[in-house]
């Protein structure tokens, strides 16, 4: 018997991983655009 994962376990834990980075991207502008936003309308009621 061969120790480690198989083929499948390995291709199904790549698979997470490229979603975990895509969340992680996905996350990260999300962030940043709910910042832009907030100093937008920060500045908008300054002005107001």
């Amino acid at each position: 018997m061969r120790e480690g994962v198989t083929s499948e376990e390995l291709d199904r834990i790549n698979a997470l991983d490229r979603d975990v980075k895509e969340r992680r991207r996905t996350n990260e502008i999300l962030t940043l655009a709910s910042a832009f936003f907030a100093q937008a309308e920060r500045n908008r009621r300054l002005q107001s």
